[in-house]
């Protein structure tokens, strides 16, 4: 990525470190692995993460405090419809670390954090035999849950830096002691990392690893634990995990234990296995819309088909009505020579349009768009199409998108987004937009 895009990183929500959790569902798909499907890492432009967030609307945000934080997590979706969250920097701030184990107020319970220290582990073990072993800056701010509730290891840490492992920007605290003597970090170093990782499950709380060892030598570990955890865990296992951790943040890297050892040590104390993360988390869980049979619209059968002609014939047939409430709020700019010229541009476009000369349409809607003055969702709309016919689904997509954006509760916007995933070959993604354009059009004309 160029400079201009330095202060972002991004991860996937499905992450692909992971790979033993994703067991199930490959079989449900065939076999195909998630991990296949995600076995590189890519780059994006800042213009990438734009659309992908629209323009980093404030809708957008996932992590807490909102824009006043020092660092954003936006969600986003990229071009060919996968999740993915983007962190957006303040120039003047690095993240530090997040507490994560509280949900409104409610602890997170001990099975749920030994879960999140397995899959981790193993998130680690991945890493490692794919040659990716050197994750920086590992703390509980790279930890994210998804839709099912189960921990994943976010990519911020193998993207922020080059892989020589020369960087580290977490709290010197916490910093493994060998990167304070050389400078560089190791897997042994990520090993100590995950050991601050285990104290932060351990206690509920930040505790610096010098603090942390100097309870447990003197058999006060139990000082330690969370105080929200007392009568939840065995002293087995509490004593099993403080040692784990010990192990982890030793000064020594070479009396570290690896990841297949963490991953090891952990399978055995994992508890309520059978109940999903969700539950543990108290969260309700979303689920995608049951595959009933759609009541197709003639908007939806056209984009189902693919019928671009068909498609064509109803935007030509809607016209500018869906725009009437946003021109009119712009209406007392009507007399200005820069809202003519405006003008002007989209009257050439529509006249572009209705000759089906997508090419000089694409062009004068550009112009109309990249001058700012006016905002159509149906000029975002016709340039979308325009782009479908010249087989540019990739920038059509991103016109649908943006069309939502401008005007939410537009049906249009669902339907041309979901012609587009299915130009993309995305099946599944179109079938679930194209239902949710049905609904929100059966709905908008119930009122």
């Amino acid at each position: 990525m160029g400079s201009s895009c330095s202060k972002f990183s991004f991860c996937w929500f499905h992450s692909h470190l992971k790979p033993s959790v994703l067991e199930s569902s490959d079989q449900e798909n065939g076999g195909k692995s998630e991990i296949n499907m995600w076995g590189t890492i890519s780059e994006f432009s800042l213009e990438q993460l734009k659309g992908a967030t629209n323009g980093f609307s404030s809708e957008n945000i996932v992590s807490e405090h909102g824009e006043k934080a020092p660092n954003v997590v936006y969600k986003g979706k990229i071009e060919d419809g996968k999740w993915i969250a983007i962190k957006r920097f303040n120039k003047f701030a690095w993240p530090d670390s997040r507490q994560f184990l509280v949900w409104e107020a409610q602890p997170m319970k001990w099975a749920m954090r030994l879960r999140v220290a397995f899959y981790l582990a193993q998130a680690l073990e991945y890493c490692t035999s794919k040659g990716r072993g050197l994750y920086h800056d590992l703390n509980a701010y790279r930890v994210l849950f998804d839709q099912d509730g189960n921990p994943r290891l976010s990519c911020f840490g193998l993207m922020k830096n080059s892989r020589d492992g020369k960087s580290y920007s977490t709290n010197l605290a916490f910093t493994p002691p060998e990167y304070l003597r050389t400078g560089r970090v190791t897997q042994e170093s990520v090993v100590y990392s995950f050991g601050t990782l285990l104290l932060d499950l351990l206690s509920g709380k930040h505790i610096p690893p010098s603090h942390a060892l100097d309870l447990i030598r003197g058999k006060n570990f139990l000082m330690l634990m969370d105080s929200a955890l007392e009568g939840h865990f065995s002293k087995d296992d509490g004593t099993e995990l403080v040692r784990l951790a010990s192990r982890c943040l030793q000064y020594e890297a070479r009396e570290r234990p690896n990841a297949k050892s963490l991953v090891a040590s952990l399978m055995s104390l994992q508890k309520e296995t059978e109940v999903p993360s969700f539950i543990l988390l108290g969260l309700r869980h979303e689920t995608a819309p049951s595959a009933e049979p759609l009541s197709l619209t003639p908007f939806g059968e056209a984009c189902l088909r693919l019928d671009l002609t068909a498609i064509y014939g109803i935007l030509e047939k809607i016209g500018y009505k869906d725009d009437e409430g946003i021109a009119n709020e712009l209406s007392f700019q009507l007399w200005t020579s820069q809202m003519q010229e405006t003008l002007n541009l989209k009257k050439h476009g529509d006249t572009a349009f209705r000759a089906k000369d997508f090419v000089t349409a694409t062009e004068c809607y550009t112009q109309f768009i990249d001058g700012g003055t006016m905002v159509s969702p149906t000029v975002y709309a016709r340039r979308c199409l325009s782009y479908l016919m010249n087989e540019m689904p990739k920038e059509a997509l991103r016109d649908a998108m943006q069309a939502q954006v401008v005007s939410p509760e537009w049906p249009t916007s669902l339907y041309l987004q979901a012609a587009c995933l299915f130009s993309l070959g995305m099946e599944n993604d179109a079938q679930e937009t194209l239902y949710d354009g049905i609904n929100m059009e059966a709905k908008k004309n119930r009122k």
